[in-house]
């Protein structure tokens, strides 16, 4: 395989992966994945994980979204904690960390594109999440109110008002607390009650002018 085959092949996907090109050129599986090392090894693609790769800059045709291939290197899985409350601005600060959520065991990679974190919840609670479109592609991320749930439900220990101040996470007009009341009643544990409880006081005074995080 030359590696204008592998540019005709999947040069129009933002990233592609092993079997994915195994299937579309006419070459056996061995032969590809020595080719995709060479390619590796020359700077012309860039490996994302085992098996899943970008080209490199000057050679891409699509743009790549660093927070779309959170959901595609490890499926299933959103977008949530720390990242997302970033990037809906309840926290002041964005995180360069992708923290997502996944039902599957908890994983980590480290690549070209940055870091990228899964935690693990039980099926149950795999939910509360949506398409954002981004570079016009859907990128699953959590609402705001499950995103602040899974920061709660996934951290250690009890959510204290000096935690959470630390967090400074402040509530802004994309979180509904009657939605994220909710949630945490569909979820039952006391110590996800507290933090509401903690949260919805800080809230309050931040509103009343009497904190400001």
């Amino acid at each position: 395989m030359k590696f204008d085959d592998l540019l005709d092949a999947v040069g129009g996907l933002p990233w592609f992966e092993l079997a994915m090109v195994t299937q579309l050129v006419d070459e056996r599986r061995e032969t590809v994945v020595n080719q995709l090392y060479r390619f590796s090894r020359a700077g012309k693609i860039i490996s994302l994980r085992r098996g899943m790769y970008v080209f490199a800059e000057r050679y891409r045709q699509v743009a790549v979204q660093p927070a779309e291939l959170a959901g595609a290197m490890y499926r299933p899985s959103y977008l949530s904690d720390v990242w997302a409350l970033g990037y809906y601005g309840l926290i002041p600060e964005g995180v360069p960390v992708h923290t997502s959520v996944t039902s599957r065991t908890p994983k980590k990679f480290l690549n070209a594109f940055g870091e990228y974190r899964y935690r693990s919840v039980k099926p149950s609670l795999f939910f509360g999440y949506e398409p954002i479109e981004m570079l016009g592609r859907p990128v699953m991320i959590a609402t705001p109110e499950k995103a602040l749930v899974d920061l709660w439900h996934l951290g250690v220990g009890e959510w204290t008002w000096e935690k959470m101040g630390e967090m400074r996470i402040s509530k802004n007009n994309l979180l509904d607390m009657d939605r994220l009341f909710l949630l945490v009643d569909s979820i039952g544990k006391p110590r996800l009650y507290r933090a509401f409880e903690i949260f919805s006081a800080i809230a309050d005074k931040e509103a009343k002018g009497e904190i400001a995080l």
